[in-house]
């Protein structure tokens, strides 16, 4: 089950439009394919209420409604009105799951709020919404008061609810923890179907999913890009890797589609993925060392199951101070440049030099380095800008004229945009297509300032585009951000015009 627009959506500064949140929906259920998803909490506010209605208008629609959960309270019937009334069959009912948290926030007894919970059920029957328990703070539950969650789950289970969920609230089990709690409560409860739900604070929830796993748990609760309050939650790409390979059960998730639905979730929330995230990050299908490089051409001695291909990603070859000959003749392969032994040795060594001068080398710097220290000219400049003007003023739209030489004619345009790079392109793009010539998708946009505060400092902008199902990554540096996108954009122009790394059919963006 996953809760990416609940319980992800809980993590600091994130909020999701109700379009974004229809569109996420519609990922995780039909293309994803995960079982479940929790969407809401109940009587937050009328954008939560807006977006769960036109959630759950499609899901309904489309046969899918009894997959859609919305959390509520125990609050006789309010919360269940509200999830009636947006057309929700399924109410994730938060009750307390430690006697410290029954006693001391709800100021109740354990009878009083079992009648309370028992009142929320009976409505829910009336009204024809199913009911799932969270044990809010189990986790502390079990450490603490272990009768107290017993006395709840046997009272619970007489009444028919369909699943009774675990959560490790604050993050705060360890794996041996989170495999014995969760397998006293399968013994002790044989006919009860119990969901795990784990957070991270101690950086210990896919282990922690791993051995409740192990316990006999069969579902677990999971989030995209590990979004959530505090340190998040377990990760659906993680839970991926570890619930197929280590324990080889089955799922239902679409791997292939878990990259792009998760860089859709990375644009929706504004929260980054960590380039080292397992499965998703930008660097996980990433060799760095040649000597791994060498070993990949030597019947794959680096490689392990989780095979990029799997996620519909490609293995990639770092170039830096540590690539050697094999990392660099594969990223020259791409762009089908052959070199001999001599202006081999001769690339290494100045890609090894900007390593150690902590320089980002990109597949798309290579005709240009090649250039640089070959003397040759593998990259005709068939584009070049030959000037510009970028304006930007409080309360218009910024606007950008723009002077460019494309073999050897000169073409000028003006255009509008949300900012002045958007304008630039505006422009640009608007040449390309009074000339019928093919451009890219831009795909990801992303800016490196070093810190300190320093207004001239350099910034690096890195571009990814894609063209004829390839991508390629360009980068520009420049003290202004706008200049330094237009250097990336342009050098990106001179690949295509080349015929380097985006060959094929047109495709317009």
């Amino acid at each position: 089950m996953d809760t990416t627009l609940r319980d992800g959506e809980q993590t600091s500064g994130v909020s999701f439009t109700d379009s974004e949140k229809l569109r996420v929906a519609k990922l995780l259920l039909e293309e994803l394919k995960v079982d479940r998803i929790e969407i809401a909490s109940a009587l937050v506010s009328d954008g939560e209420f807006q977006g769960a209605k036109k959630i759950l208008d499609w899901a309904n629609a489309s046969g899918l409604g009894e997959r859609v959960e919305i959390l509520g309270f125990v609050d006789k019937d309010r919360s269940l009105s509200w999830i009636k009334e947006v057309g929700g069959q399924v109410i994730n009912l938060l009750c307390k799951g430690s006697l410290k948290h029954c006693q001391e926030q709800l100021r109740k007894t354990p009878a009083e709020h079992l009648e309370g919970i028992q009142e929320v059920i009976q409505h829910a029957k009336t009204m024809g919404i199913t009911v799932n328990i969270y044990l809010e703070d189990w986790s502390n539950g079990m450490r603490n008061s272990p009768e107290y969650v017993f006395q709840m789950v046997e009272a619970l289970a007489k009444q028919q609810v369909a699943r009774i969920m675990l959560p490790d609230t604050l993050g705060i089990l360890s794996p041996d923890e989170a495999g014995d709690f969760c397998g006293q409560m399968l013994r002790r409860f044989p006919d009860v179907q119990f969901d795990f739900h784990a957070h991270n604070d101690y950086d210990l929830a896919t282990a922690n999913v791993y051995t409740a796993v192990k316990a006999g748990i069969n579902c677990l609760h999971t989030t995209l890009n590990g979004l959530g309050e505090r340190a998040g939650n377990v990760p659906l790409s993680s839970v991926i890797g570890v619930v197929k390979d280590m324990l080889h059960h089955e799922m239902n998730v679409n791997e292939k589609k878990l990259f792009a639905v998760s860089k859709m979730v990375e644009s929706f929330s504004g929260i980054r993925i960590p380039p080292n995230k397992p499965l998703i990050g930008e660097n996980v299908f990433t060799q760095t060392s040649g000597i791994h490089a060498d070993g990949d051409n030597k019947n794959n001695l680096y490689f392990n199951d989780l095979h990029p291909e799997r996620f519909d990603r490609k293995r990639t070859y770092a170039l830096g101070k540590l690539a050697g000959k094999a990392s660099i003749k594969k990223n020259l392969d791409e762009l089908g440049i052959e070199l001999d032994t001599e202006s081999m040795r001769k690339l290494t060594r100045k890609i090894n030099e900007l390593g150690d001068r902590k320089e980002v080398v990109t597949q798309a710097d290579l005709p240009y380095i090649i250039a640089d220290v070959l003397e040759s000219m593998p990259i005709k400049q068939q584009i070049i800008v030959k000037n510009y003007a970028l304006s930007v003023a409080a309360g218009l739209r910024s606007m950008a004229t723009l002077s460019i030489e494309i073999d050897g004619q000169l073409h000028e345009e003006t255009a509008s945009g949300d900012g002045q790079y958007d304008a630039f392109m505006n422009a640009l793009w608007r040449i390309y297509e009074r000339l019928e010539k093919p451009y890219p998708t831009l795909i990801d946009y992303k800016v490196v300032i070093p810190p300190g505060g320093e207004t001239h400092a350099l910034c690096r902008t890195t571009i990814t585009w894609e063209m004829n199902d390839k991508q390629v990554k360009t980068t520009g540096l420049d003290s202004d951000q706008a200049v330094a996108a237009i250097k990336a954009t342009i050098k990106m122009l001179n690949l295509i015009e080349n015929g380097l790394g985006m060959k094929g059919e047109e495709k317009r963006a």
